[in-house]
């Protein structure tokens, strides 16, 4: 075959099936954090153990321990993979790893640790992985430098963050160079919750992740859009986690606000007209509300999400996802665009300079 024919074969090839909500553990992190700060570390999970109850934690703990192949070993991931019929994912630190309390010097080190290992990780199936780092999000003077030392320094495609740390939520003025910086590099910001801020209201019946995770997703995605974050930054590249969350079902309300509340008149047009500028994720469980995401925020802005490989997740996604689409009616167009397009649609890449692209 001629050089110009493998070249056409190349251009006319469908899109990898790409999972971009799937995780992994960094061995060891965990423990050296603990180490660097033992009071801390011990504050923080007894706070998570509030949040969760005693019940669901141990729940967790079992399922997350039986889950630590799939969570470490490539082996293991790739051989998934396959089975899944998934060619790609997009691998991101596990939650537990944002230690949102943490001190400016320990959470850099966090951030650019996560990224060395994220990015280490890539390196061994570069053809079927591509990395997510981390920010210190609490920190967000120093947020860029942690920005730079993923993208450009490691080589990853964005930046995964809880819906908020400590004081810092999404709307927060600090914020405002990172929301620029993602932007001009054109990286992927996939905010992701860990946790939820109603503590013990949510603390059995596992409602710290079934009704948490929702309000938290869609508290994160009201401050980017009510504080005018999209407005300024029309071209930020969002994800958000668990299909946006209680969000794209009652954004009604929001516009309501908008219209009838001067308070919540801070972006420029109704909250509901900023959603078809976010992607979302298919982790949504329900095939009626996979639909309902797509007629509301539009079929190029959903994405194939999984959790890999943690319980609340999807064992076998891209069957499951294009079961709920076929339930519903959707042709094979609207399939291989969750699937398929829209993922490698998002990083088509933004031209940066050979300076930045060469800043360790």
């Amino acid at each position: 075959m001629s050089a110009g024919a493998e070249a056409k074969d190349a251009s006319t090839a469908p899109a990898p099936v790409t999972d971009v909500h799937a995780h992994a553990i960094i061995a060891g992190l965990e423990d050296s954090v603990q180490q660097r700060a033992p009071e801390q570390f011990a504050l923080a999970a007894q706070l998570d153990l509030t949040r969760n109850g005693s019940e669901s934690a141990a729940v967790s703990g079992a399922m997350v321990g039986s889950r630590i192949p799939k969570l470490t070993s490539l082996g293991t991931r790739i051989a998934d993979m396959d089975a899944q019929g998934v060619d790609l994912q997009w691998v991101s630190p596990s939650p537990n790893h944002y230690y949102p309390w943490a001190d400016e010097d320990l959470a850099v080190w966090i951030a650019r640790e996560a990224n060395l290992r994220i990015s280490d990780l890539v390196a061994e199936a570069p053809d079927r992985l591509l990395g997510l780092g981390l920010v210190p999000l609490q920190h967000p003077e120093r947020i860029v430098e942690c920005v730079d030392d993923a993208v450009l320094g490691r080589g990853l495609i964005g930046i995964e963050i809880p819906s908020f740390a400590g004081d810092v939520e999404l709307s927060d003025g600090r914020l405002e160079p990172f929301w620029a910086r993602m932007e001009a590099l054109g990286a992927v910001v996939f905010v992701h919750p860990f946790g939820c801020s109603l503590d013990e209201r949510l603390d059995r019946f596992y409602l710290s992740n079934t009704v948490g995770q929702p309000v938290e997703t869609a508290t994160a995605l009201s401050h980017l859009i009510f504080a005018g974050v999209l407005d300024r930054h029309p071209r930020l590249k969002v994800v958000a986690a668990h299909g946006g969350g209680y969000l794209p079902t009652t954004i009604g309300r929001s516009d309501h606000a908008w219209n009838v509340r001067e308070d919540a008149h801070g972006c420029a047009e109704e909250p509901s007209s900023y959603l078809n500028r976010i992607w979302y994720d298919t982790v949504v469980h329900d095939a009626r509300q996979l639909r309902h995401l797509i007629e509301v925020v539009g079929a190029d802005r959903v994405l194939l999400g999984s959790d890999y490989p943690f319980d609340m997740g999807l064992d076998d996604p891209a069957r499951e996802v294009a079961g709920m689409l076929s339930t519903e009616g959707f042709d094979t167009e609207v399939s291989d665009a969750l699937l398929r397009s829209n993922a490698a649609a998002m990083l088509r890449p933004t031209t940066v300079s050979g300076q930045e692209r060469t800043r360790q």
